[in-house]
């Protein structure tokens, strides 16, 4: 029986993900195998190689291009380091995504982290 949980996400931009494990510390790797529960895997156009014993796998959706991303959740190992689903993870996903865009623009980029955890963006000419 497989502990590994899939959902789809709207991970498109591979740079932007890979900016995001940077700044959590993990790797991001291609053509690899994610681990699970047990010595169980699962094979993965991107993994994320987390710290703890699990990892996560990421792989297209067929519909749309963007990256599903399936984990082992079992005892909070992947939880603790990018967050309860995945919400650390898709939040600097989403900043990176966000500078990238901007960059491309030349728009200027302040960054705030605010008390809560959240991260603020402020976009300028």
């Amino acid at each position: 029986m497989s502990h590994f949980t899939t959902i789809q996400t709207q991970i498109r931009d591979v740079a932007a993900l890979e900016d995001a494990c940077a700044e959590l510390g993990v790797e991001l790797l291609r053509d690899a195998k994610a681990r699970g529960f047990s010595g169980q895997s699962r094979d993965g156009e991107l993994v994320i190689k987390l710290k703890g014993p699990y990892d996560i796998a990421a792989n297209r959706a067929d519909e749309n291009d963007s990256y599903e991303l399936a984990t082992d959740w079992w005892d909070g190992h992947v939880e603790e380091e990018v967050g309860q689903n995945y919400g650390r993870l898709i939040q600097l996903y989403g900043v990176h995504k966000t500078i990238h865009e901007a960059n491309k623009k030349r728009l200027r980029v302040t960054r705030k982290q605010e008390t809560d955890g959240t991260i603020k963006l402020t976009l300028a000419a």
